[in-house]
C-alpha cells in the first residue's frame, strides 16, 4: 500500500529547533517525527512513501540514505523551489500512486494511536473519494459534517467565520482535522496547480466528490507542532541525528 507524508513544512511554530533543521528530524525522546511516521506506516503494511521536502531538504535526504530508507521504496518529491502548502504538495506527488489504489497521506507532526488499518478499511467500504480522521475535540478550526458523516463545510469558532459549500436539512457536527486521509488518485486530477491548501480544495470539492468523516475521537491525537499541548521542548529531547 502507497501513502504520502507531508514533511515540507516551515515548522515555524517549532522554532527556534527549526533554525537549524527540518521539523521532520526534530526529535521527540529519542525519535525523529519522520522515523515515528514511518514506522507507524510500515506497522500498518504500508510499504511505499513518498515524502515532500523543502525546509532544509537536503537534511532529510541524508537522513533516508543513513537509513537505507527503512527498508522499503521511498520516493522523496523536492518542492525546494516553491513550497507548495499541502494540497499542491499532494497534487506535485500524484504521479507516484499510479496503481489505481487509495493512498493515505499523513502529517509528520501528528503523533496519534489511529488504527490506521480501519481507518483505510472503512475507506474502502464506503463510496467516499476522500475519508478524513477527524476527532469531536476542542479547535479553534473544524470541518462540518452532516448526520451521514459527509463534509459540508468548515468554521473558525475564533473569527466567527463560516463556509457552507453542501446543503443541510439537518444539523451539521463540528469536528477536527487530524491530518490524515485516504484519498482516491482520482482526486488529484481535480486539484489546481501551484501552492494551496488541501483544505480549501476539500471544502470545494464537496458538492461533487463525497468526502466523508472517519471519526477518530476514541483516539489520542497529538499535533507536535503546536508548543501548546505542553511536550517537553527542549534540547535533550530534540536534536539532530
Amino acid at each position: 500500500m502507497k501513502a504520502m507524508i507531508l514533511a515540507a513544512g516551515l515548522g515555524t511554530r517549532l522554532a527556534p529547533l527549526t533554525d537549524t533543521r527540518p521539523k521532520a528530524l526534530v526529535m521527540l525522546k529519542g525519535k525523529t517525527l519522520l522515523e515515528t511516521v514511518v514506522q507507524k506506516l510500515i506497522a500498518y503494511r504500508f510499504n511505499e512513501i513518498i515524502i515532500n521536502v523543502h525546509h532544509f531538504a537536503g537534511q532529510i535526504k541524508d537522513f533516508l540514505d543513513a537509513h537505507q530508507n527503512f527498508g522499503i521504496r521511498i520516493a522523496v518529491s523536492d518542492e525546494s523551489g516553491q513550497l507548495l502548502d499541502t494540497g499542491g504538495g499532494i497534487k506535485k506527488a500524484a504521479w507516484f500512486f499510479d496503481d489505481g489504489q487509495p493512498f493515505l497521506v499523513h502529517n509528520v507532526d501528528i503523533i496519534s494511536n489511529i488504527n490506521l488499518a480501519w481507518l483505510y478499511e472503512s475507506h474502502l467500504a464506503s463510496e467516499a473519494a476522500v475519508t478524513l480522521a477527524c476527532s469531536v475535540r476542542e479547535s479553534s478550526r473544524c470541518f462540518l459534517f452532516d448526520n451521514q458523516q459527509r463534509l459540508c463545510g468548515w468554521k473558525n469558532k475564533k473569527t466567527g467565520e463560516q463556509k457552507i459549500t453542501v446543503a443541510s436539512a439537518h444539523p451539521l457536527t463540528p469536528m477536527a482535522f487530524n491530518g490524515i486521509h485516504v484519498i482516491n488518485p482520482p482526486v488529484t486530477g481535480k486539484l489546481p496547480q501551484g501552492a494551496f491548501s488541501i483544505v480549501d480544495a476539500y471544502l470545494k470539492l464537496a458538492p461533487e466528490a463525497v468526502i466523508k468523516a472517519f471519526d477518530a475521537s476514541n483516539y489520542s491525537v497529538v499535533d507536535v507542532g503546536k508548543s501548546a499541548q505542553g511536550l517537553p521542548f527542549t534540547s535533550e529531547n530534540y536534536k539532530t541525528e
